[in-house]
C-alpha cells in the first residue's frame, strides 16, 4: 500500500497541490499536517509511521516535506527500513528505496552523514584540547572565590547557621554545604 505524507509549514499555506500529486501517485491513505518541519513532534508523521507495514511505501511530493536535514531524513529512512517498507519522493526520483539504485544512494548519503559527524566530533575535540592547553576553564563558573569559601567555612565553624551564611553570600545553602565538605572548593 502507498501512504502519502503532505506537510506545509503554516496555517496559511495550502495542502491541495501535494494532496493531488500524492493521489495521482496512487496513495491510498493520506496523512497531512500544517506544522513547521522544525517542530519536535509531528503527530501525523508519527501516525503514518505507526500504519506502515512490510511492503508499504511512504510517498512524499518532496523530501523537504518529510525532513529538514540529511541527518533527519536518514533517521526517518532507517525507521522505514526497520518496518521493511520503502520511501519514494516524487520530485527526487533518486530517493526511492524501493529500487536498488535508490537504496545505494541513500547508503552513500548515510556514509557521508556519518563521515560529517566524525569530522565535527574530531574538530570539536581538537578545539577543546587547544582551549584547555590555553588555560580555558570548562564548566559552570564557581559561585564563590576560594577566600569567600574559606570565610563561609569559618562562619559555620563559629556557629552561624548554613542558611544565614548562604544569605550573607547570596548563594543557595547547598553551595555552603559544598564549601564545608572536605573536598569542597566553591
Amino acid at each position: 500500500m502507498k501512504l502519502g505524507y503532505a506537510r506545509v509549514s503554516t496555517e496559511d499555506q495550502n495542502l491541495e497541490i501535494q494532496r493531488g500529486r500524492l493521489s495521482e501517485a496512487g496513495c491510498e491513505l493520506m496523512f497531512e499536517e500544517k506544522i513547521s518541519g522544525a517542530a519536535r513532534g509531528r503527530p501525523e508523521l508519527e501516525k503514518l509511521m505507526g500504519h506502515l507495514r512490510k511492503g508499504d511505501v511512504l510517498v512524499v511530493a518532496r523530501l523537504d516535506r518529510l525532513a529538514r536535514s540529511t541527518i533527519e531524513l536518514l533517521h526517518i529512512a532507517e525507521r522505514i527500513k526497520e518496518k521493511q517498507a520503502g520511501l519514494q519522493s516524487l520530485d527526487e526520483p533518486w530517493a526511492d528505496t524501493t529500487s536498488p539504485s535508490g537504496v545505494m544512494i541513500m547508503t552513500v548519503f548515510a556514509g557521508i552523514a556519518q563521515f560529517e559527524r566524525a569530522l565535527i566530533l574530531s574538530r570539536t575535540d581538537e578545539g577543546r584540547k587547544a582551549a584547555r592547553a590555553r588555560g580555558v576553564a570548562f564548566g559552570r563558573p564557581k559561585k564563590m572565590r576560594p577566600d569567600q569559601a574559606e570565610l563561609a567555612r569559618q562562619l559555620v565553624l563559629e556557629g552561624k547557621s548554613i542558611s544565614a551564611v548562604a544569605r550573607t553570600f547570596n548563594v543557595h545553602p547547598a553551595t555552603i554545604y559544598r564549601c564545608i565538605e572536605p573536598s569542597g572548593s566553591l
